[in-house]
């Protein structure tokens, strides 16, 4: 008889709990593949302005996709390679901020070659104009000498200029774009010299050797700066080598730390300490001008 009851209760408890799971499933899913959907629809809706910024165009379908499916796949691979749930949740995490990453590395690296190519249209520019061509045929000039982004830059500007767009607000979305001390400058002398009427090479050729000089020394502290830069990776190095190599002649020597929760705390710590570490070596090496 106690049996039958205990088989009846098992059945009961069975059908409740599945039925349950069933029930939280019905309703928990869709809202939370609802919400992760939301998410990636905002993240692909800002990720897609700041690839047209970039002259990239990407459909939001595409990347709400690659948004949304990122996770998952490296979350699945990481699983299989691990078959844990802390680094199955790491893979996760990684696929969530992947994306995003790789369009900063993106911008920046534009960016960067935008302000390389400042000085050489600066030169364009004054030559055009000393040739006694208006300054909307010296930028067009640029347009068609310069490689991209400068000539992408500007002839959006040339392009907004003839559909009747201001110069000046032009301009002031091309510092917004690709802003830098240096296009700021050009920017305001340019207005400057539109409202008064001064001489926009004198502008450029001044702009233009400050520009220069600023990079040798930039070129110069870099050089300088080398050996520090180089002694703050390898000291931020050595003890993730360290451990990675103790790890490997005797995997055990860290399973009391693993295993307890005082050893993993101290993990963690050991792990935000060399973080910030990294962060600080790399600011004291780095001199800005």
């Amino acid at each position: 008889m106690n049996l039958n009851i205990l088989l009846l209760l098992q059945i009961a408890i069975f059908i409740f709990g599945g039925s349950s799971v069933y029930l939280i499933s019905q309703v928990l899913i869709p809202v939370l593949a609802k919400r992760y959907e939301e998410l990636h629809r905002k993240r692909a809706a800002h990720a897609s302005s700041s690839l047209e910024n970039m002259f990239i165009w990407v459909s939001e379908k595409k990347l709400i996709l690659v948004f949304g499916l990122t996770p998952i796949i490296l979350g699945i691979v990481f699983f299989i390679w691990s078959g844990k749930p802390l680094l199955t949740g790491a893979g996760f995490a990684l696929g969530f901020i992947l994306p995003m990453f790789v369009i900063r590395i993106l911008e920046k690296k534009r960016k960067k070659k935008f302000h390389s190519q400042l000085p050489d249209a600066l030169t364009s520019l004054t030559q055009s104009l000393k040739a006694g061509l208006s300054f909307l045929q010296a930028l067009e000039v640029i347009t068609e000498e310069l490689s991209p982004p400068i000539s992408q830059e500007f002839a959006l500007v040339v392009k907004e200029y003839k559909m009747g767009v201001e110069l000046k607000q032009s301009f002031e979305s091309l510092n917004k774009r690709m802003g830098s001390e240096e296009l700021n400058l050009m920017t305001t002398g340019i207005l400057v010299a539109s409202e008064t009427g001064g001489s926009l090479t004198e502008i450029f050729e001044h702009l233009n050797e400050s520009i220069r000089k600023k990079n040798r020394i930039s070129e110069q502290l870099k050089t300088l700066t080398t050996q520090a830069r180089w002694q703050g990776r390898i000291l931020s190095a050595l003890p993730i080598v360290f451990a990675v190599l103790i790890f490997k002649i005797n995997p055990d020597f860290f399973s009391q730390m693993v295993q307890s929760d005082i050893g993993r705390l101290l993990l963690v710590w050991c792990l935000i300490s060399e973080l910030i570490g990294a962060i600080m070596l790399n600011r004291l090496s780095r001199i800005e001008i």
